[in-house]
């Protein structure tokens, strides 16, 4: 059994809140992790039809018959459970009384803003992130094929051949929940439009240039990347351009949750990935955005991470500020460092002063070194 780093601060918030909520991609490992964890809890799988038809029908019998200790899953599929829960637990007071889990982000959240908030604490579990991954001793020698075969636990699990895996995803999970939220009328034009946002990770988002590469509205575009986002398959970094320097771009960023998933859409299969191919510094460059973004989560580091670029292409690939610095990062692909590297951190710092936090570069190497003013991190030791 893998231990997943979120658990730590799982455990300690279940004996501070009466509901958990635990959501993130299908295929995390949620529900692996609860059953696992929680063994003094009875889990409830609210796909099932005939649980669904319990809860549904009569709902009041069901929060008796499981009325604590209880993990329901796919809670999403009976959002008028959400205001019998509320009564409950405000009636009861009792801490870690009901563990919610589902995968659609945005049926799930709504419920809970309307009928459970401060409540419910809420957390996200991602695929494997690279110290779970280093701990279970999963990590590749070879950096291809590690962000080729992606950090989904099936595929190291199961031994699943990650083209075979990637490929049922699609079909199984992402045009499922896509369609429960939306009616597609053309899918043809909607997977064009997931290839379109493979191609651009890394880049910044331009909806009118995808919208024509769809073949359909800007506004349709920015729907469809809207419910992405709500599905967990992929997410915008912001620009900062907080009190430094007006002349800043200010599109956001576009980012996948994994790279298998990422390289699937981009046709690199069998692990045929090196650095000769026009995308690995885009893949690299996902792979550890994503990294922090999942770390975040799953330590519950309460960040909030930004991009920085100005009109003159002077540019920090991720930085999160506290409240007194901003700290820096920026992202190579290449297993070398040159001084041109720090051309973007060092505009930056000049720009904001003593509000300049650590600098940091995080390369495609395999070394540590702790320079004077920089810390350079191989993308292992992230």
């Amino acid at each position: 059994m893998i231990i997943r780093n979120i658990n730590t601060s799982f455990q300690k918030i279940l004996k501070q809140y009466p509901i958990l909520v635990m959501t993130g991609p299908r295929q995390s490992g949620k529900t692996t992790m609860l059953r696992e964890t929680l063994t003094n809890y009875r889990y409830v799988s609210l796909e099932d039809p005939d649980n669904r038809a319990f809860a549904t029908t009569d709902p009041r019998g069901f929060l008796k018959e499981y009325d604590n200790q209880v993990i329901f899953d796919e809670v999403q599929q009976t959002p008028h459970l959400f205001s019998y829960l509320q009564s409950i637990v405000d009636e009861n007071k009792v801490m870690g009384q009901f563990i919610l889990s589902g995968s659609q982000n945005f049926n799930l959240m709504a419920n809970i803003t309307q009928s459970l908030a401060g409540r419910a604490s809420i957390f996200k579990l991602f695929p494997f992130d690279l110290i779970e991954m280093k701990k279970a001793n999963l990590l590749s020698d070879n950096l291809g094929k590690i962000m080729t075969n992606g950090f989904y636990p099936a595929i190291y699990n199961r031994n699943i051949d990650p083209d075979r895996y990637y490929s049922d995803y699609i079909d199984t999970y992402v045009n499922r929940d896509v369609s429960q939220l939306i009616n597609i009328q053309d899918n043809r034009a909607f997977r064009t439009f997931i290839k379109l946002c493979a191609a651009r990770a890394g880049q910044l988002v331009n909806f009118n240039d995808m919208a024509r590469g769809a073949g359909v509205s800007h506004t349709t575009i920015r729907k469809w990347m809207s419910i992405l986002e709500t599905s967990y398959i992929l997410f915008t970094l912001k620009p900062y351009f907080k009190n430094y320097s007006k002349r800043v771009v200010k599109s956001p960023k576009l980012y996948f949750y994994d790279t298998g998933l990422l390289c699937h859409l981009l046709d690199i299969r069998k692990g045929n990935f090196s650095p000769s191919h026009s995308m690995w510094g885009n893949v690299f460059e996902n792979m550890v955005v994503c990294e922090y973004e999942k770390q975040n989560y799953h330590f519950s580091q309460l960040r909030e991470y930004w991009f920085w670029r100005d009109s003159h292409g002077n540019e920090v690939d991720l930085l999160y500020p506290t409240s007194e610095k901003v700290n820096l990062f920026e992202i190579k692909s290449s297993t070398t460092i040159s001084e041109k590297m720090f051309k973007g951190l060092n505009r930056f710092a000049k720009n904001a002063g003593d509000n300049t936090g650590n600098k940091s570069i995080i390369y495609g190497g395999e070394k540590d070194q702790l320079r004077t003013n920089y810390q350079i991190k191989s993308w292992r030791n992230i």
